[in-house]
């Protein structure tokens, strides 16, 4: 159960950092500055930017619904176990994506 303490740390730091990273403050000024500067390849590179620094967020927002998501298990006590098939999750991927809710085998199946 030492394992499961170390994965919820590692969830817990993860969530700190994507709570942390700035979040939609950073996306407003890079609009603000953006509007209207420039000639129109100007634009339309801050344009790109911001597009990306939303997409950037979106992800984060995914990424932190896993987590909380993840640490909800933990406290269920199903921390660990595929979704789909209800086997173990492996250690190594645990280690890798912490939030992950499906083993390699149904990862790939979905994939596929």
């Amino acid at each position: 159960m030492e394992e499961v303490v170390d994965f919820q740390e590692m969830l817990l730091k993860k969530r700190s950092e994507l709570l942390s990273n700035g979040g939609l403050r950073v996306l407003q000024a890079s609009m603000d500055v953006n509007s209207r500067q420039g000639d129109l390849a100007d634009q339309a590179t801050g344009n790109n930017e911001v597009h990306i620094q939303l997409r950037l967020k979106q992800t984060d927002a995914k990424i932190l619904q896993a987590i909380e998501e993840a640490l909800a298990r933990i406290e269920k006590g199903t921390y660990g176990l595929c979704r789909d098939c209800g086997q173990s999750i492996s250690a190594a991927r645990l280690q890798a994506i912490p939030w992950t809710r499906v083993c390699i085998s149904c990862k790939e199946k979905q994939s596929a």
